[in-house]
Parts: structure tokens; C-alpha cells; sequence
């Protein structure tokens, strides 16, 4: 019988680390803004709303790194809970932007309270020296594998 190889355990590896935390803090953060009526990839989509006054729909996915279809049934969902517009593109009449509605605009503000909230209770069991270093780190990872999707799930 061949000798059994050693392996690594499986806390051995930073993924492993790395992918408890990410997983605790992701479902943190989706279940309180659940408790809001979005999920996480509605956020992604109101916040990224925020800032503007409309958008095309095809910039949107560009600027998210989503694809047209997922921005599309995002958009639905959020337009079914009234909380963003279809508007005429004022630049061609048959074109359509995105923007929030007045429901949208004073729900973003809540959420994004969350999403401080649930980064303070992950992570202020660091020092701030240490938050700003993993965060560079891990902009850092992202980079180097050319990672410019924005996480939704």
C-alpha cells in the first residue's frame, strides 16, 4: 500500500481564514439589511444610485462590473418596491436612466449606517492601524487578480 501523503490542515491556509471572516461579515451584514426589505445586491445597486442623478442601466453594469441582465433584474426588483425610477434619458428620448426615488434616497442613508455598523462589529476588534494595513492587503490581492467586480453575494 502507498504511503498516505501528509496534507496541510485545512485551517493551514489563509483562505481558510480569510473565508470564515468574509462569510461572517457578509451574512451579518445581509441579514440586517433584510430586515430592511433589500438584500445585498439591492444595496450595492441603491448606494451606487446615490451619488447620481440617473444613469443608463448599461453604465450602471459597466461601472459595478455586473453584467446588463443582472442590473436589469435588480433594477425590476427595486422597481417593484418603489424604491428607484425609470426616467427618459434627457439626452435621447429612447433611452432610459435609472435614479432613486424619494423612497430610495431616505432608505440609502439607513443601510449605509449598516453597513458601518456591521463593519464596526467585525472589525474593531482591530486597531485602526491594523484595519488600514488588511484593507491595503487586500486591495492589494484584488488588483493583482484584476478583481473590479463589485461583491453582491
Amino acid at each position: 500500500m502507498p504511503a498516505k501523503p501528509t496534507l496541510a490542515k485545512l485551517d493551514a491556509h489563509l483562505g481558510y481564514w480569510l473565508r470564515m471572516a468574509s462569510n461572517a461579515v457578509s451574512q451579518g451584514f445581509a441579514r440586517k439589511v433584510e430586515r430592511e426589505g433589500v438584500t445585498v445586491a439591492e444595496w450595492v445597486l441603491l448606494r451606487a444610485l446615490y451619488d447620481l442623478e440617473g444613469i443608463a442601466p448599461s453604465q450602471l453594469a459597466q461601472d459595478l462590473g455586473l453584467t446588463r441582465g443582472a442590473v436589469s433584474k435588480l433594477a425590476d426588483r427595486l422597481l417593484e418596491k418603489s424604491l428607484i425610477e425609470r426616467r427618459a434619458n434627457p439626452d435621447d428620448k429612447r433611452a432610459q436612466t435609472l435614479a432613486l426615488s424619494v423612497a430610495g434616497r431616505r432608505l440609502v442613508p439607513r443601510l449605509a449606517a449598516l453597513a458601518d455598523q456591521n463593519d464596526a462589529e467585525f472589525f474593531d476588534a482591530l486597531p485602526s492601524d491594523q484595519r488600514r494595513t488588511l484593507t491595503e492587503i487586500l486591495r492589494r490581492i484584488a488588483q493583482a487578480h484584476g478583481l473590479t467586480s463589485v461583491p453582491i453575494d
